[in-house]
């Protein structure tokens, strides 16, 4: 009689594993418990962990502490997971348990499987390459975890840089298209001296520009990693020479610029990079969000709102009022920044709830941070070619609020002085006339002062 279960064997003891399942038993029981999201784990987490096993592997063999035949086994297995085989071994959720040792072990156990194939060995032989043994050799949880959030972490961000210059460039655009579009400006939501659309639309390229900035000295420190601190940062276990070793050939094998940690104890304890990373993605949000909002509120109308630009339509925006349109893809970055500043808070509990030689909330941040990317990545290309490229100026509205606007008052000021500007604004807006017919009236300027500084030159200045 067939049956669709193999008996694998740990520290615990014999547990069922189904028979072509190329993860083990600490899996097996582990996922189980880890039920939270019922999501894969995330992509760049699983790479990260699987290259860290393969620098392991070769720095292993290189030092003489792993025989030949398993450590290229364990490197063709990786090779072969990081070519996108065998994805569905990883069954551990991003978020798991303290220090991810849950995952950690998922990979050692798909990876010692997967090698034990490949020197013609039945799976769950561990005798013969073992997922703690050999897979996990100089290493621990301890380590592998806080070295694999960095990568992970740094991959993302890679990738959030990009979609970022996409938006870069279309704000960057409209900056130059808008150049010459004269506005009232606005503080306190209240009238303010004119500006010019290109503006605004500059100041959002600058805030954009420094967030990249920001996101990428933060990444510089993630650069630093834990590998090679084992346990608690002594590096016990592992061979003379493993920590650089084991480093070098991560970087080659990621592309990233990676280097040994300063202090391995440090390392190990704080997440100080991690959250420092998690806050300029925050502060990336921030960002988005006021100008989101800005958006929201200048196409508010078309009737009763400012309307001082039209914005496209990506569908109709309401099921019962005909032609309305929504600025719908504002109000999602607004909700998906929303969310990303409460990842950072999560991010920054996890932070300080480390104690002495090791901080356990890995997962947590890990998962909160590539989340946060992974949102942002992949909606600011939609925000940037859907709404932004195709706003356009309301002129006629921009002019009809400028030429109409008490506040150009403010432009007399070196001429007729701060008190007589005040009552000429007063008089303005009680008897709705205009400031020029006010100014003359009085004769406190010449037509022609007047219109030399209301000129379009003066205001765009």
């Amino acid at each position: 009689m067939s049956r669709d279960f193999r008996i694998d064997k740990d520290s615990i003891g014999e547990i069922q594993v189904p028979i072509d399942a190329y993860f083990g038993p600490f899996t097996m029981r582990a996922k189980e418990q880890y039920q939270i999201t019922k999501l894969p784990p995330h992509r760049n987490f699983v790479k990260a962990f699987v290259m860290i096993k393969k620098a392991a592997a070769i720095a292993n063999k290189e030092l003489g502490v792993l025989p030949h035949e398993i450590a290229d086994a364990i490197i063709q297995s990786c090779d072969e997971i990081l070519s996108g085989k065998l994805s569905k071994e990883f069954v551990i959720e991003t978020l798991n348990s303290g220090a991810s040792t849950a995952f950690n072990m998922n990979c050692n156990e798909v990876i010692a499987n997967r090698a034990l194939e490949i020197i013609g060995r039945k799976k769950g032989e561990y005798d013969k390459v073992s997922p703690n043994d050999h897979v996990n050799m100089s290493q621990s949880s301890n380590d592998t975890s806080p070295t694999a959030i960095h990568l992970a972490i740094m991959m993302n961000c890679e990738e959030l840089l990009r979609s970022l210059d996409v938006l870069i460039e279309s704000l960057e655009k409209k900056s130059f298209e808008f150049r010459e579009e004269i506005k009232i400006g606005r503080t306190h939501l209240m009238d303010a001296i004119p500006v010019t659309l290109g503006n605004e639309f500059g100041a959002y390229t600058i805030s954009m520009r420094k967030c990249k900035d920001l996101i990428k000295k933060s990444l510089e420190e993630l650069s630093y990693i834990a590998l090679g601190g084992t346990a608690v940062g002594t590096g016990a276990n592992a061979p003379k020479g493993y920590q650089e070793l084991v480093v070098t050939n991560l970087a080659k094998i990621s592309g990233l610029p990676l280097k040994p940690s300063q202090n391995l104890f440090f390392s190990l304890q704080s997440k100080l990079e991690v959250a420092n990373c998690s806050s300029s993605i925050k502060n990336l949000a921030l960002e988005l969000s006021k100008i989101s909002n800005d958006i929201r509120l200048m196409a508010s109308g078309p009737m009763a709102g400012l309307a001082e630009i039209t914005i496209p339509a990506v569908h109709a925006g309401s099921s019962i009022m005909p032609g309305k349109v929504n600025p719908s893809l504002s109000e999602t970055l607004n909700m998906i920044c929303f969310n990303v500043i409460g990842n950072d808070l999560s991010v920054s509990l996890a932070a300080q709830a480390g104690q002495f030689e090791l901080n356990v909330m890995l997962g947590g941040m890990v998962k909160s941070v590539l989340d946060s990317t992974e949102m942002l990545t992949n909606f600011i290309p939609i925000f940037s070619k859907n709404m932004i490229d195709g706003i356009r100026a309301n002129r006629e509205k921009l002019q009809s609020y400028v030429q109409k606007s008490p506040i150009l008052v403010t432009l007399l000021n070196p001429v007729i002085g701060y008190l007589k500007a005040a009552e000429v604004y007063k008089e303005a807006l009680s008897s709705n006339r205009t400031i020029r017919d006010i100014v003359l009236e009085r004769k406190l300027m010449t037509a022609e002062q007047f219109d030399e500084i209301m000129s379009k030159a003066k205001l765009n200045s």
